[in-house]
């Protein structure tokens, strides 16, 4: 009977409003289930997330292997060997930036400022250990804050699993490598990365590989290596015994090598004391493949003593920079076994300091590039050598 209400019908019946209730929640339950059974949806990152947290859920699910990271500055919040490490468990997985990413060691909140690191709270700010592969893929990051804060205790703070046959330097293993450290059978892919602002001691600001029982490369694309800094050698780049890199259209800028001499430094053997080490050094039985890549502004360019490196289409501009504890002119390149230098171009205070490059197959005294802002080379006769960017476009 109608009694004037303006009451509606479902209101009277309160199992069509459960049921209403109960088809809503299971259509959204069954969305969810669909999204989440795709095997290759990403695992999203956003400030105020833990990275490695994210990381080791990716090294679990025998499918989704990536993880993407979005704007942001990303920084450690404890006292650690690395604020990102990936394992065996975590090879095969994509860690990629999406926009304008940093990681950094710094972290000031935390840092104490008496600490010589300071405000560095890590030794190394990505880590790839033993069982990576070249399917391990870093890209798209910014990579800084390395400042010479050293753990070398293992326990909690430890990164890498004790592996039998894999032995760690009681320095280089905890101390090099600034930016990145790579050590072990370890092979990633690092892609359109710039590291830069780093500093680490005795060596290897940016990058140290340290290959125990190496067989494959290392294989950088598109990167820069930007001011990073050590009191030795390899402020960029750092290749140790046994231990081999492939690097391919990358800018090396301003890297400081044999910068001022502290604590942990002075106490190491010389390594080229009087003219001092390269922006990137390669060891002795180790290899490098350098491809359309460009050295310039660093203190002193390549000091490579492997056996096979080849050095293509690259551009050796003034790498004379300034301070530090060289007395002797800076040189562009110093290697023994040179037949696998060509189509170079070369310019500095000593071009060739031993004197083995093959002249009819670089040019050596050549003349300006005229960089661009973006260290595209300009000067006619450039057009096949050196690096372009693709991080920076005008």
């Amino acid at each position: 009977m109608f009694d004037g209400s303006t009451h509606n019908d479902d209101d009277m019946n309160p199992l069509i409003q459960n049921c209403r209730v109960i088809i809503i929640v299971a259509i959204a339950l069954f969305a969810c289930s669909c999204i989440d059974s795709n095997p290759k949806r990403p695992y999203d990152v956003y400030p105020g997330d833990d990275i490695q947290a994210v990381l080791d859920i990716a090294a679990k699910n025998p499918t989704r292997k990536h993880v993407r990271v979005h704007a942001g500055i990303y920084r450690p919040t404890r006292h650690h060997q690395a604020f990102i490490a990936l394992t065996e468990e975590h090879d095969g997985i994509v860690l990629e930036a999406v926009g304008d990413v940093t990681l950094t060691a710094a972290n000031p909140q935390v840092a104490n400022e008496q600490d010589e690191g300071y405000p560095a709270i890590v030794n190394h700010v990505v880590y790839f250990g033993d069982g990576i592969s070249s399917k391990t893929i870093l890209r798209g990051f910014k990579i800084t804050g390395a400042n010479n804060h050293v753990i070398m205790q293992e326990d909690e703070f430890s990164v890498q699993p004790d592996v039998p046959g894999l032995q760690k330097h009681p320095l280089f293993f905890f101390a090099d490598g600034g930016g990145i450290k790579i050590f072990g059978r370890s092979y990633p892919t690092i892609e359109n990365v710039e590291i830069h602002d780093n500093y680490a001691s005795p060596c290897a600001g940016g990058v140290s590989i340290e290959h125990v029982l190496g067989e494959q490369p290392v294989h950088f694309k598109n990167c820069i290596f930007r001011n990073n800094r050590c009191p030795i050698n390899g402020a960029a780049i750092d290749i140790l015994r046994g231990s081999s890199a492939i690097v391919e259209n990358c800018l090396f800028v301003d890297n400081q090598s044999n910068s001022k001499h502290d604590a942990r430094s002075i106490r190491v053997p010389p390594w080229r004391p009087k003219r001092g080490g390269g922006t990137l050094t390669v060891f002795p039985t180790s290899r490098a493949i350098v491809r359309n890549s460009t050295f310039t502004g660093n203190r002193n360019g390549v000091d490579d003593s492997g056996v096979g490196s080849i050095y293509e289409n690259c551009i050796f501009w003034m790498n004379d920079a300034k301070g530090g504890w060289l007395t002797a002119k800076r040189y562009e390149i110093d290697i023994k076994d040179a037949d696998g230098v060509r189509g170079c171009f070369l310019q500095g205070e000593e071009i060739d300091l031993q004197n083995t490059l093959n002249k009819n197959n670089n040019v050596l005294g050549c003349a300006d590039p005229d960089f661009d802002p973006f260290f595209r080379p300009r000067a006619p006769g450039f057009e096949k050598a050196g690096f372009r960017p693709t991080l920076s476009e005008p």
